[in-house]
């Protein structure tokens, strides 16, 4: 969808609702805030989520909305914080997702991230909000837009990233706001004012479990590390300089000052961001957590042997602690297993040359699975990001090259000449990790051109003499 369609939604979805509140008790008392108004001012376009705060039931607007048939689903209510969430399908085909919040003022006990909510007016909840860009509200009925902190529009058109209130006091009700900061001021090319930036290294501490969850850190992490690779690049820069990234993720503030010698003007940490911002703007998650762990490994395996640097094993160290990092901040099992295979396989495409066997290619395609163009493209950054590309030696598009000529989806497709039952019946064992590495066995074969796809007696004499060197205590049955 193009951003003009979007913002059409928009508009579509801010009209219906203005119309089902006209002539009722919520006319006038209804204001857009935060991240629409601020994306306007901003000149940019904005997500099709809402944000309407009242001074009133939010909760109670929500089902009233829903009866006249408004919402596409049951709202979604929370009444003890006064907020609720509804679904507004446009003419355009967008569902625009609205929050709904009554006017509050929220305290924290030390013990608690759950708020102690007092409903209030305007003016007491734009302040409890994060930053003053996101203060602006809009009477949704005349257009009214009101500054209650007097500050919004002033540190909207200076690129200023303020709190509303005393940092401290902004921060302490919700630490992950540190991150939100730091994710504004690279999005829109901001600054983040003294006072704000001191507020945040000294509250820095509080950024980990119990205080924060770290799923709702990595949620914040990862919309920096998916800004396009420059502001990605500054938004990781503040991260370090401003001692957060110390809190969730200290194994990346150990590739700060690693120096490598050889090819590289950089250090592990500048010569990372360098090679984030060769990055396509498409890039997927998976690439750019790969490319921005892929030589995490680096400082823990430095020795320098003959005066040359030297990093033995690295891929494989940097693969684990990836692992251990992933875990830690909650990612999904599908995430890790693509960054890890990444961060693993990093060297072998700058290794290729031309004398490769098709063999040793097509292995590199099946161990790759699907994140072979991913693998290929996190090598030609890391290149770019060394001080002349052309000394690294590296033919990534000669690999490319031959990987067409292979053609990796036949080669990603190859099967073993046996299926798991035959291979059980033939050795005599139950299903387990034998079966697998059989089946890997035999597919090496094919890809060696020693065993024929379709060979399945063939297969079945190198399964036997595999399996009496793999395990000579358990003879397979008789082929009678």
């Amino acid at each position: 969808m193009t951003s003009q369609n979007l913002s059409e939604a928009i508009e579509d979805a801010i009209h219906r609702l203005r119309e089902a509140t006209r002539g009722t008790s919520y006319e006038g008392r209804l204001y857009l805030v935060g991240g629409l108004l601020r994306d306007r001012e901003l000149g940019i376009p904005s997500s099709p989520d809402l944000d309407i705060v009242l001074e009133g039931d939010a909760v109670e607007l929500a089902y009233f909305l829903h009866k006249k048939g408004l919402s596409t689903h049951a709202p979604v209510v929370y009444p003890r914080f006064g907020t609720a969430r509804i679904t507004v399908a446009t003419a355009q085909g967008v569902a625009c997702t609205v929050e709904l919040v009554s006017a509050r003022a929220e305290s924290y006990r030390p013990e608690s991230r759950k708020p102690e909510v007092q409903f209030a007016g305007l003016r007491e909840d734009v302040y409890r909000r994060d930053f003053t860009i996101n203060t602006l509200l809009e009477n949704l009925h005349t257009g009214e837009l009101l500054d209650l902190t007097g500050l919004a529009l002033a540190d909207l058109r200076a690129k200023i990233i303020r709190t509303p209130l005393d940092p401290a006091v902004t921060f302490y009700d919700d630490p992950l706001r540190m991150l939100r900061a730091v994710r504004f001021a690279a999005r829109f090319d901001f600054e983040i004012e003294p006072k704000t930036k001191e507020g945040i290294m000294k509250e820095a501490y509080r950024l980990s479990p119990p205080t924060i969850s770290y799923e709702r850190i990595r949620d914040e992490f990862v919309k920096i590390v998916l800004l396009d690779g420059p502001k990605a690049h500054r938004g990781l820069q503040m991260l370090l300089e401003l001692k957060l990234l110390h809190q969730f993720l200290p194994e990346m503030v150990e590739m700060v000052g690693c120096q490598q010698g050889g090819w590289h003007r950089y250090d592990v940490w500048d010569h990372t961001l360098v090679a984030l911002e060769c990055l396509p703007p498409n890039a997927s998650l998976t690439l750019r957590l790969g490319l921005l762990w892929h030589d995490i490994g680096k400082p823990r395996t430095r020795t320098e042997v003959q005066g040359q640097i030297r990093f033995y094993h690295h891929a494989t160290v940097g693969a684990e602690m990836v692992r251990e990092m992933m875990r830690r901040l909650k990612f999904s099992n599908e995430e890790i297993e693509g960054v890890t295979t990444l961060v693993k396989l990093h060297m072998r495409p700058g290794e290729y040359r031309p004398d490769w066997s098709d063999a040793a290619v097509k292995r590199l395609i099946r161990e790759c699975g699907p994140y072979l163009e991913d693998l290929l493209t996190l090598a030609e950054c890391d290149v770019a990001a060394t001080v002349v590309p052309e000394q690294a030696r590296a033919d990534i598009a000669g690999l490319r090259a031959r990987i067409a000529q292979l053609n990796a989806d036949s080669v990603r497709s190859l099967q073993s000449p046996l299926d798991g039952k035959t291979i059980m019946q033939l050795l005599n064992v139950k299903p387990g990790p034998v079966v697998g590495q059989a089946k890997e066995f035999l597919i090496n074969e094919v890809i060696e051109g020693r065993l024929a796809p379709d060979d399945r007696e063939a297969a079945k004499q190198k399964l036997l003499s595999w399996w009496q060197q793999t395990a000579p205590q358990a003879p397979p049955k008789s082929q009678g």
